[in-house]
């Protein structure tokens, strides 16, 4: 998410970092340095101006050439801004009003509107809401199957709309059913078009009357750069926007729009996607995303994820297993990797990891390290209930069995067999002497880790 930008603005902060000294003269240096890096990834220009003259005005207002440390309080400066231009913090949806709240989905064709509403069904599903979606698509072939399709996969309710009926038809009977089998929720999925015209925006006002939405979120695409924000600020003009969702953080996206959007239509970026998976929409925390550009990680959201999708159970039983002194076995290591592919994999943690960590596994692509995941876990389920609880009982034989049973070489096998191995050592390390003493043997093993 955002490379190349997070990798320029890192080459800026090590730079600053290394002056002793400040002078007008150098802090416009940075400054040229970052107004490149936000151009080249795609940031509108007056939103390139405005930031790096509110950075300039805080630094030489704060005298932060008499600084102590001045490079970290540039840097702190710098991060406060840009968490400022994306909104300064978290607006969640707002459904306080008589049920059913309906939220109105607009934006381009190919922006992943559909996606979009599914995603956001099951995190409202997940909230205790009774969630209804439904698709006005009536002209894009098999959009209404998509969303339907979706919906089921989701345990989402889904109205039975039809390509047949007319875009407002399908929006009153969607309300009308909504009402009559007391849905909380309703989040409406309208057409889009390969461009803005007339057509497409006198439809999107009529719908937005008809239904009286308390949310009526822009969904744009993040790979569109500024062509993301010229649209966004159309729609804005068009319609009383009240929040955008940013897609396909998880692509080819230079970061442009999630610093623009913000700016330019002065509406909050409510939610990001982050990958294509159900549980692939976030919440947007400004805060977080300005320490992710500028290399610093999310822990937070780590954190947030770990407790969300972890088995907090499974977790409890293996440390009670591990304490008592009882063997970590090949079913522990195959949870573990369970728990890993729950939190989105391993493209997903490192993204939210410190540069510093995830540079010191750049040599590991995170579509390797999910295809690792996966390999893992499907040689375990090749193996026989006493081998994955006994696992020196794997020899020659069976490993050439477990092997062809898996669709992998033997010594993708051996492989498996010697991580495991490590991964039993630290465990039983961890029983005997505690987490400081797992640490130590951490240490001595990766000379990084302190």
């Amino acid at each position: 998410m955002l490379e190349n930008l997070t990798e320029r603005l890192q080459t800026v902060i090590k730079t600053i970092r290394g002056q002793s000294r400040f002078s007008e003269e150098n802090i416009s240096e940075a400054m040229r340095e970052v107004r490149i890096a936000l151009i080249e990834a795609d940031v509108a220009l007056p939103v390139v101006k405005y930031f790096i003259d509110r950075v300039k005005e805080k630094v030489l207002g704060a005298k932060v050439l008499e600084s102590v440390k001045p490079g970290q309080a540039i840097i702190k400066i710098v991060q406060d801004e840009l968490t400022s231009l994306m909104g300064d913090e978290n607006v969640g949806l707002e459904l306080s009003t008589k049920p059913p709240a309906v939220i109105l989905m607009a934006g381009l064709q190919g922006s992943g509107k559909t996606t979009t509403v599914a995603k956001l069904a099951k995190i409202l599903l997940d909230q205790k809401k009774k969630v209804l979606v439904a698709s006005a698509d009536v002209y894009r072939p098999a959009a209404i199957d998509q969303l339907k399709t979706l919906a089921e996969s989701l345990n989402v309710d889904c109205f039975d709309s039809s390509p047949k009926d007319k875009p407002i038809k399908i929006a009153l009977a969607t309300l009308d059913y909504a009402k009559k089998y007391f849905f909380d929720v309703v989040i409406f999925d309208t057409a889009g078009r390969l461009g803005i015209d007339e057509a497409m925006m006198k439809e999107i006002k009529q719908l937005h009357k008809a239904l009286m939405p308390i949310e009526t979120l822009f969904v744009v695409d993040a790979m569109q750069g500024q062509d993301a924000v010229n649209t966004a600020k159309a729609f804005g003009e068009a319609l009383p926007l009240t929040g955008v969702v940013l897609t396909k953080l998880d692509g080819d996206s230079r970061g442009g729009a999630a610093l623009s959007v913000r700016h330019i239509t002065d509406k909050p970026i409510k939610y990001i996607g982050v990958s294509e998976k159900p549980n692939g929409l976030e919440a947007f925390h400004p805060e977080r995303m300005a320490s992710r550009i500028l290399g610093m990680g999310d822990i937070v959201g780590l954190v947030e994820e770990a407790q969300k999708n972890v088995d907090t159970k499974e977790a409890e039983k293996l440390a009670e297993k591990v304490s008592s002194g009882k063997s970590f076995d090949l079913n522990d290591f195959k949870n573990q990797i369970s728990q890993m592919q729950k939190m989105g994999g391993v493209g997903a943690m490192m993204d939210k990891m410190p540069s510093q960590i995830s540079d010191a596994a750049s040599k590991i692509k995170p579509e390797d390290g999910d295809k690792s995941l996966v390999q893992i876990e499907a040689i375990i389920s090749s193996m026989t209930i006493k081998e994955r609880k006994y696992p020196d009982v794997i020899k020659a034989k069976r490993k050439i069995r477990i092997a062809n049973g898996s669709g992998v070489h033997v010594q993708d096998v051996n492989r498996l067999l010697k991580q495991f191995e490590e991964m039993q050592k630290m465990m039983k390390m961890f029983s005997k002497g505690g987490i400081g003493k797992m640490m130590r043997g951490l240490a001595g093993r990766f000379p990084g880790i302190k």
